[in-house]
């Protein structure tokens, strides 16, 4: 096979292409840099680095003849730039951080790099993982001067989504084989289904949170971006497992190889059809994408179920006061003091407070802290802090009542297909546009968005799994199954 093909490989036959001696992962290595270099002006990337990514490269293919090498050995991935890294500088697209160094790498990166994975640098985001499209981050691109949003490669004129936009973007343009992800309200599945690849957000506590700078603590989640539900897999296999030593939130529960389902029938599956995801506000376009996709499933012997989830709605105002609320108390170590930016010539403690967050802060984030401090202050933690976590587990319960039904939920990701840049300038539009993937983060379910056909302005469409808790492997069989029929999931953006 020649180089020039290998960004067309699944994870799979990449690592075998490099396993069976093929190609090299120094020449995959240098292919994928060379496709991440000739994009830039997609806005993806924040940090390459071309000596390091060549050196992890090198020490792959040593390990590889010396048959030590790890089942990913060689595959090129990008990390959100939320993850902390030790040869990469980790920012989390904010002022806040500009050329902090980590003196250690998150649980997640030391697990894909001891399977193998090259790292190729660090991909845009939302300023710490706070938006839905990818517009606010605050650290300039590589190859631009200043920050500039992350661009969709299916129309540049439109957001990848957010807040993992970086990743998504970096995927379908197959500048990387995969990325990882954080989904804290939806930050994996949305701009997966934006960007027409794969993603999921495993049950939350699956995947460590060590070295992943917090936004929402108990609704942040790591996931894997490819685009297969194969590929997300073997990420997610890697991924997974125990670290309750140095993550609180870590589940204790063993690793799990998710390959293992994969192929398995559907014949019989009951999807959970949820009224409150096709009321109105959804578009019609997307609803078209999903309906094909449903009766898809049924050629394939499953079974569609009428289910109710009827506190769907409620699940903006509560996320939207749950996840501000931990956010202040995360933001709150920023200070100047012990952590990030400092403001020059303050006249006193409080004035370094005051000016340090507020140059290296970006609105939204400021708007969050505001927020969540607003919640959680006296006289209104009860009225506010206190009923959203109500809801919450009102939400969470609504779930468990149609699983009784049900093997799997099905729907939209989001309301309408990517929009464009600039378009969601109020608050309130880009919250709302959440509505379907809230419920499952509230509930802590896993979840994942899959490309299943086209909306307006030839724009992809993902459909969205939600399955019960530790059943990832169940949810990336069906999704598999589907992408077995069909080939959304190979569309290649015509731009690049």
């Amino acid at each position: 096979m020649s180089t020039q093909d290998l960004h067309h490989l699944s994870i799979a036959a990449l690592a075998a292409q490099i396993r069976n001696r093929h190609t090299s992962a120094t020449e995959v290595a240098q292919h994928f840099l060379q496709r991440a270099k000739a994009q830039q002006a997609l806005g993806a990337f924040l940090a390459l680095d071309e000596d390091i990514t060549l050196a992890q490269a090198q020490a792959q293919d040593a390990a590889l003849a010396a048959g030590q090498a790890g089942p990913l050995a060689g595959v090129p991935i990008g990390h959100k730039d939320v993850f902390v890294t030790r040869d990469f500088p980790t920012t989390a697209s904010s002022r806040m951080l500009a050329g902090y160094r980590s003196p250690f790498d998150a649980t997640v990166v030391t697990r894909l790099a001891e399977a193998g994975c090259v790292t190729l640098g660090k991909l845009s985001c939302d300023e710490f993982a706070m938006g839905n499209g990818n517009e606010s981050a605050a650290i300039a691109p590589v190859g631009m001067d200043a920050p500039a949003p992350v661009r969709n490669p299916w129309d540049t004129q439109r957001v990848p989504g957010g807040s993992s936009g970086g990743s998504a973007a970096a995927v379908a343009a197959r500048m990387v084989a995969a990325a990882t992800g954080t989904d804290t309200g939806g930050s994996i599945r949305q701009p997966a289904s934006f960007c027409g690849i794969t993603g999921i957000k495993p049950t939350y506590g699956r995947a460590s949170r060590y070295g992943m700078i917090a936004y929402a603590s108990s609704l942040d989640q790591a996931g894997p971006m490819a685009h297969s539900a194969e590929d997300c897999a073997l990420l997610l296999s890697v991924m997974c497992g125990p670290d309750t030593e140095r993550d609180a939130t870590s589940l204790d529960v063993p690793a799990e190889n998710f390959t293992r389902q994969l192929g398995d029938s559907i014949e019989g599956l009951r999807i959970g059809v949820p009224a409150q995801f096709f009321a109105d506000g959804l578009a019609d376009d997307v609803r078209t994408a999903i309906d094909a996709a449903l009766k898809e499933y049924e050629k394939l012997g499953a079974t569609l179920v009428p289910v109710q989830l009827p506190r769907t709605q409620l699940s903006v105002p509560a996320y939207y006061i749950i996840s501000p609320a931990e956010a202040s108390s995360n933001l709150s170590r920023f200070d100047g003091v012990r952590y990030g930016h400092r403001t020059a010539n303050p006249l006193d403690l409080q004035d370094l407070y005051k000016k340090s967050r507020a140059e290296a802060f970006g609105d939204e984030v400021q708007r969050r802290i505001m927020i969540g401090a607003y919640v959680l202050s006296e006289g209104y933690y009860d009225a506010y802090y206190l009923q959203a976590q109500k809801i919450r587990r009102l939400i969470a319960n609504d779930f468990q009542a149609a699983f009784k039904d049900c093997d799997v939920i099905a729907g939209p990701v989001a309301p309408s297909v990517a929009w464009q840049l600039g378009d969601k300038a109020d608050p309130l539009a880009s919250y709302l546009a959440d509505v379907f993937t809230l419920p499952a983060s509230l509930a802590g379910l896993p979840a994942m968005s899959l490309p299943v056909g086209w909306g307006a302005h030839q724009m992809p469409v993902g459909l969205q799994l939600i399955g019960n808790y530790l059943q990832e492997g169940r949810l990336l069989n069906v999704a598999h199954r589907f992408q077995q029929v069909t080939d959304f999931h190979q569309a290649e953006p015509k731009s690049i």
